[in-house]
């Protein structure tokens, strides 16, 4: 049966067993316990929550436990039983909004821990209290509506939620608007947190940004509260025309100028800053009919930019008074009031600046005939100024004449030849003379302008034709092999040039007995044989004429070698005759040139031997000298050179026997003295005694001296190189030693017939 419960503690039902006799069936009562229910956040603690009983009472007594969350699971703890007595305790204060509910198992055990009735459930109820606030979901709304939009229209929801039991008035939420400005445009659902429009008159430009503080209170609107801010902005629309800030501008720009900016046109747009509804664009409607000015939007201001699209001219125009219009790139909402088109007047005044010259014809194309003498007019070449109103000169110059062809008139521009223009040139380009003229004004600071002047060098037929070749080869027999294709050039150009026109010459007609012209094409005509003709040489005279206006025409030879047929119509000695007429001149002549070679040749050689042979018998004539004569002897050793390698060395002999060169023969030449030099003057006399010696000396230095052209006779620089290797003794054992005890003499001996003599007085 059950126990009674304590005071304060909930009745129990005790699980009871109890056995049927032998045939009937055990039945067993389960434990049957109510939930028991706990405010949270009580705050006396420990309270006891229920007392429970077994009635199975042992004669040792009931042990009882609890298990589950809060006891010996998450959270720990929180509720703990009397084992003996069966009192469950709550130890700690509850918070529903983390557990809302607890499921425990009660057990019931003998003193041995054998259990005495199946566990039973024991649930524990948090009751809820209000202690959770409101909370909205963000801390602030952001929300956008067009300006002018009809009352009704939702902007967003400001909704907020609360921790609290969502069945109880804790958690049952109402919403206000506590302020909002001056006007109470905006109204919230106070069920939903829906914020929308409350009235009409929703305007961007007087308020553009609207700020709402929101409430939400629990216990449908009296109980805990929380705040909230609601951003609401408005949404331009272009409910606004741009309009000028003025009726009038006034302006200034100088002449020539392009591409510059004049000024600004002022506007002003209540509309958004920055926004298409904002930019305005402008449109010039009248007063420049040829498009000098154009106008533009100034992105970051909003204002119009009038600019120079043509450059004006002050002395054709000085002021411009234009119409301008403005309105916004998008077009304005139809609910936007009507009002007419923003105009302002924009007035310009072009000042006159000094301008450069002008060559109207730029470049200047003239013709001048080649070979035009000097001083020959070529144009008159002047440029305008554009500054008709202020007094100014012009000058003239030549800035480029590569060629210096021309000159210039530095105050009328009439150009002339200077020198001849000749053709062809390296100044030209494909028959033009480019030259450039400089003029300037007389301005401060003076400007300047180039033209160019091209000039054509007009082709004169000032040369005949020139036949190609000049000789040829062809057999004697008409027909085959008795043709010559023959050609001609021509240095003037077109039309003075080709076609070429060949025909023998007029002054010989008997050449058309024997001879042929045909034309071949404009450059070429064919020769041909019309009798058989012996082989040889033959020259035809032929006449040559161009087709220039006037014709230039020249008589030239043409050699022909005329050779014997073969069968096939070719030269059967064609060789010797390629070879004679490619020559391009006759037999005759030929063998004037070989004959005059040959006697060049025999003169030189003639000349040669002479000068030889007189060299052998002025050699002859000094050795058969008198051996009587020592000075002569030791002397007359031929030169005095540079030894065995010494080619070049002068002739001493003429020093010392001077009547060997009779002053009417031609003197040796020096071989020292340069080619262009004057031919020295003989060898004087020498002195018939010793006394005299003194004065040929002297005379013979005073003439070397006054001589120009080459250096004196007894200069040291005139012995050339020795060379290396000679076979000679050095001199300088003759004074290596004082007396003559110490020299031997023997080896004069041995240098031959020459040396004897001197070997006799020397000798042993």
């Amino acid at each position: 049966g059950a126990s009674p419960a304590q005071p304060g503690a909930t009745a129990l039902g005790s699980p009871r067993a109890w056995w049927q006799h032998e045939g009937l069936r055990r039945v067993k009562r389960a434990w049957v316990i109510p939930p028991i229910s706990i405010s949270e956040n009580h705050k006396r603690i420990p309270h006891l929550l229920v007392q429970i009983k077994s009635d199975k009472q042992q004669p040792g007594g009931v042990i009882y436990s609890i298990k589950g969350p809060g006891v010996d699971e998450e959270p720990l703890g929180i509720f703990s039983i009397d084992k003996f007595s069966g009192k469950v305790f709550l130890n700690a204060m509850l918070d529903r909004e983390e557990n809302d509910r607890f499921r425990l198992k009660a057990f019931a055990l003998d003193l041995g821990g054998m259990t005495l009735e199946d566990p039973t459930d024991l649930e524990i109820i948090v009751v809820d209290q209000n202690d959770n606030r409101p909370l909205f979901r963000q801390d602030v709304f952001t929300g956008h509506v067009v300006e002018g939009a009809e009352p009704g229209t939702c902007v967003m929801t400001a909704d907020a939620t609360d921790a609290d039991d969502p069945d109880t008035d804790n958690a049952a939420l109402r919403y206000s608007i506590l302020e909002q400005g001056t006007a109470t445009m905006f109204s919230i659902n106070a069920t939903t947190g829906e914020i929308c429009t409350a009235r009409p008159g929703l305007d961007h430009e007087t308020v553009g940004v609207y700020n709402l503080t929101v409430q939400a209170a629990d216990m449908s609107g009296d109980g805990l509260t929380t705040t909230a801010t609601a951003v609401i902005y408005l949404e331009d629309i272009n409910d606004n025309p741009p309009e000028f800030t003025k009726e009038e501008f006034s302006m200034e720009v100088e002449e020539q100028a392009a591409g510059v900016d004049v000024g600004k046109v002022f506007v002003h747009d209540k509309d958004l800053a920055g926004s298409p509804n904002w930019l305005a664009k402008f449109t010039i409607l009248e007063g420049d009919p040829e498009g000098a000015f154009i106008i533009h939007t100034d992105p970051h201001t909003n204002d119009g930019v009038l600019s120079v699209a043509k450059p004006l001219d002050h002395e054709v125009r000085d002021r411009f008074e234009l119409t301008v219009s403005v309105q916004n790139e998008r077009p304005l909402e139809p609910t936007a009031p009507t009002s007419p088109r923003a105009l302002a007047t924009v007035r310009v005044r072009v000042r006159d600046v000094n301008e450069a010259p002008i060559f109207r014809e730029n470049p200047r194309r003239v013709s001048v005939l080649e070979g035009a003498p000097p001083g020959t007019p070529v144009t008159t070449y002047t440029a305008s100024d554009p500054d008709t109103r202020q007094l100014q000169t012009l000058t003239y110059a030549l800035l480029y004449d590569p060629a210096d062809w021309l000159q210039l008139d530095p105050h009328a521009g009439t150009v002339r030849t200077k020198r001849e223009l000749l053709h062809p040139s390296a100044y030209l380009q494909g028959g033009w003379y480019i030259a450039l003229v400089l003029a300037r004004d007389d301005a401060e600071p003076p400007l300047s302008a180039t033209g160019t002047l091209s000039i054509e060098i007009l082709e004169v037929n000032d040369h005949a034709p020139l036949l190609q070749p000049l000789a040829g080869v062809l057999c004697g027999r008409p027909g085959r092999g008795g043709n010559l294709l023959l050609g001609a050039t021509d240095d003037d150009r077109p039309p003075h040039g080709a076609p070429f026109h060949f025909q023998l010459s007029p002054q010989h007609p008997q050449l058309a007995r024997n001879w042929s012209i045909t034309r071949f094409n404009v450059t070429h005509a064919v020769l041909a044989v019309l009798a058989e003709l012996p082989q040889g040489l033959y020259s035809l005279p032929l006449l040559l004429r161009d087709s220039g206006s006037p014709p230039r025409e020249r008589q030239q030879l043409l050699n022909l070698s005329v050779c014997h047929c073969g069968r096939d119509g070719t030269c059967q000695d064609g060789v010797l005759a390629a070879a004679t007429a490619g020559a391009g001149v006759t037999l005759g002549a030929l063998m004037i040139i070989l004959g005059s070679s040959i006697l060049l040749l025999a003169l030189a050689g003639l000349g040669a031997a002479g000068v030889r042979g007189r060299r052998r018998a002025l050699r002859k004539g000094l050795l058969q000298r008198s051996r009587d004569d020592m000075r002569d002897n030791i002397l007359n050793y031929d030169e005095q050179g540079g030894g065995e390698e010494d080619q070049d060395a002068y002739d001493i002999n003429q020093l010392r026997h001077p009547e060997l060169f009779s002053p009417r023969a031609k003197p040796p030449v020096r071989r020292d003295a340069p080619l262009s030099s004057a031919t020295p003057p003989g060898p004087r006399k020498l002195p018939s005694s010793p006394s005299d010696i003194e004065d040929f000396i002297n005379e013979g230095l005073e003439a070397a001296d006054s001589d120009p052209s080459v250096p004196p006779y007894d200069t040291a620089l005139i012995y050339d190189y020795e060379g290396s290797g000679s076979i000679a003794s050095p001199l300088s054992s003759i004074v290596s030693s004082l007396t003559d005890e110490d020299q031997d003499y023997d080896y004069l001996s041995e240098w031959g017939p020459r040396f004897r003599r001197l070997a006799d007085l020397y000798g042993q």
